[in-house]
C-alpha cells in the first residue's frame, strides 16, 4: 500500500543536497510568508502543459526544454529574458519545420535557482568555504559570510521569478512571439562559417513555407496560433521548503499542485526512490521530469516510475537522459528495454549537457560543443534502432553572448573562454551555439520524419 502523502512528508526522509540553515526561526518566517504568496503557476497551466506533454509521449509532438543552468540575482532584467525567450522561439521554428511536429517549449527560467554540487565544500588559494548552491541560497562571492544560507533569499527568488513569469506571458501572447517575426531571424551567427549556406537555404525554406500559409489567408492577424505562443516554466525542485511552501490545492479539480512551476525536476544526485526529493514530487500533479545518469539501475528507474506516476499518465513523466558522448550506448538501451517491457509511458528527452563537462586548458569548467552533437546524435540513433520515439532535448542555454562552451563553428577556444564567462554555475551554449545546435538537430529530425509540412506549419 501507497502511503499517504502530505506537503511535508519529504521531512521524514533522507534529503540531500540541501543547504543547512544557521538561523531555524528565521527560516520558519521565510516559509510563512512565502506560503501567504500567490502561487507562481495555476492548475490550469500545468494540466495544459500535461496535455501537451502527452502528446509528445504519443509522439506527436516534440519537447524543446532550455534556458539557463542558474538564475542570477545580479544579471535579472528584461533584456536577458526577452533575448532566451527569443532564442527558443527561433530555436523551436527550426525543430517544429523539421520533425513535422509541433514542439512543446518549456524554460529553465522562472526559478531554476539552486544547484546540487559535487561537493559540499570548495577550496581557493588555500581558503576552503562551503560550496555556492545557486542565488536562492547562498551568494557567489568567495567568503565566509556570502557561503552562509541565507532563507530571506527564497522570497528574492520568488519575486524574481513572478517577474520573469510576467514578462514571459506578455511575450508569450502580447505579438511578440508572432511566427512571422521570430521566423526572420538574423543569421548573422552563421556568417563567415563553413556551413552559412546550409543554414540559409533551410531558413529560405521555413520562410517560403510561412509565405505559403499567409497567401492562404493565415496570417497573424486572423490565427492567434500564429500571433502567439504557449510557453511554460520548469526548474529543479532541490529546495524542498521553497517548494512546500507554494504548494497549493486546486479549488476546482482537488489537485495538489506545486505552485513554484508548471514542471519540476528531480536531479540525478537526489532520485533516491526512499529519498525527501521523490517523496515530495510524488503528490502533486505538475509534469516531473526525473535525470537518469549511468549510474541508476533499471529496477530503480521502474521503481521510480511507480512511485511518481503510479496511474502511467501519458505526460506526466519525462525521462531525461544524460550520460555523456560515448557512453549512451552503454545505458540507454538497457532503460529503453526495460520501460517498453513493463508497458510504462513516460517522455524520453536528451540531457547532452551534464555529461559532457570538461575542464579546459584555461581552467575553467567548459562543454565542447562536438560533444554535445554526438550525444544528441546517439540518444535519436538509439531510439530508432529500438522502434521507439525520441521526444525531446533538454539544454542550459542563454540568449546572451557569452564564451562559456568550447568549439562551435565560430570554433570558441580555451582561450577564448576568459572574454564573456558569465556563467553563476556550469557553461551554457551561447545564442549562436543554441540555434546552430537547432539546424543540425533539425536534420537529424528530418530524416526521421515522415510526415508533411504542411501538418506542422
Amino acid at each position: 500500500m501507497t502511503a499517504p502523502w502530505s506537503r511535508s512528508g519529504w521531512r521524514a526522509k533522507t534529503a540531500l543536497q540541501m543547504p543547512e540553515y544557521p538561523d531555524s526561526d528565521a527560516l520558519s518566517r521565510a516559509e510563512s510568508r512565502l506560503a501567504s504568496y500567490p502561487p507562481l503557476v495555476f492548475a490550469g497551466e500545468v494540466r495544459s502543459l500535461r496535455n501537451r506533454l502527452a502528446e509528445v509521449a504519443r509522439g506527436e509532438a516534440f519537447l524543446l526544454q532550455g534556458g539557463d543552468c542558474a538564475e542570477s540575482f545580479a544579471e535579472f532584467g528584461a533584456d536577458n529574458i526577452r533575448d532566451t525567450f527569443r532564442v527558443l522561439l527561433q530555436m523551436a521554428v527550426v525543430l517544429t519545420f523539421a520533425a513535422k511536429k509541433p514542439v512543446v517549449k518549456v524554460g529553465r527560467m522562472a526559478g531554476q535557482f539552486a544547484k546540487p554540487r559535487s561537493a559540499d565544500t570548495e577550496t581557493v588559494e588555500g581558503v576552503e568555504l562551503p560550496s555556492y548552491r545557486g542565488d536562492i541560497i547562498n551568494d557567489i562571492a568567495f567568503t565566509a559570510e556570502s557561503r552562509i544560507p541565507d532563507p530571506e533569499r527564497m522570497l528574492q527568488a520568488y519575486l524574481q521569478s513572478a517577474a520573469s513569469l510576467n514578462l514571459l506571458r506578455a511575450y508569450a501572447q502580447g505579438g511578440y512571439a508572432d511566427l512571422q517575426r521570430v521566423a526572420s531571424w538574423n543569421l548573422g551567427f552563421a556568417k563567415g562559417s563553413p556551413g552559412a549556406e546550409r543554414y540559409m537555404r533551410l531558413a529560405e525554406q521555413i520562410s517560403a513555407s510561412l509565405d505559403f500559409v499567409e497567401a492562404c489567408g493565415v496570417n497573424s492577424g486572423t490565427s492567434q496560433k500564429m500571433r502567439g505562443v504557449d510557453f511554460y516554466t520548469s526548474h529543479e525542485a532541490l529546495l524542498l521548503p521553497y517548494e512546500e511552501a507554494l504548494t497549493r490545492v486546486d479549488a476546482a479539480s482537488g489537485d495538489v499542485v506545486a505552485g513554484s512551476g508548471h514542471m519540476i525536476w528531480i536531479g540525478d544526485r537526489t532520485r533516491q526512490p526512499d529519498g525527501a526529493h521523490v517523496e515530495y514530487c510524488r503528490g502533486v500533479a505538475n509534469p516531473i521530469g526525473l535525470k537518469c545518469g549511468p549510474t541508476i539501475s533499471e529496477d530503480d528507474l521502474l521503481r521510480l516510475i511507480d512511485i511518481l506516476n503510479p496511474k502511467n499518465l501519458p505526460g506526466k513523466l519525462t525521462l531525461i537522459a544524460r550520460f555523456g558522448a560515448g557512453k549512451v550506448e552503454a545505458h540507454l538501451p538497457r532503460l529503453i528495454k526495460a520501460v517498453e517491457r513493463e508497458g510504462k509511458t513516460v517522455v524520453w528527452s536528451c540531457d547532452p549537457m551534464h555529461g559532457n563537462t570538461i575542464k579546459a586548458e584555461s581552467g575553467y569548467k567548459t562543454r565542447p560543443f562536438d560533444k554535445v552533437l554526438t550525444e544528441v546524435k546517439e540518444f535519436f540513433d538509439i531510439h530508432e534502432a529500438y522502434g521507439t520515439y525520441g521526444g525531446g532535448v533538454h539544454f542550459e542555454m542563454t540568449g546572451q553572448d557569452v564564451t562559456e562552451c568550447l568549439g562551435g563553428m565560430h570554433k570558441l577556444q580555451s582561450a577564448d573562454l576568459s572574454d564573456r564567462y558569465h556563467t553563476a554555475c556550469d557553461p551554457r551554449l551561447n545564442a549562436s551555439q543554441a540555434l546552430e545546435l537547432a539546424f543540425l538537430l533539425a536534420e537529424e529530425l528530418e530524416r526521421l520524419a515522415p510526415a508533411s509540412r504542411s501538418e506542422a506549419i
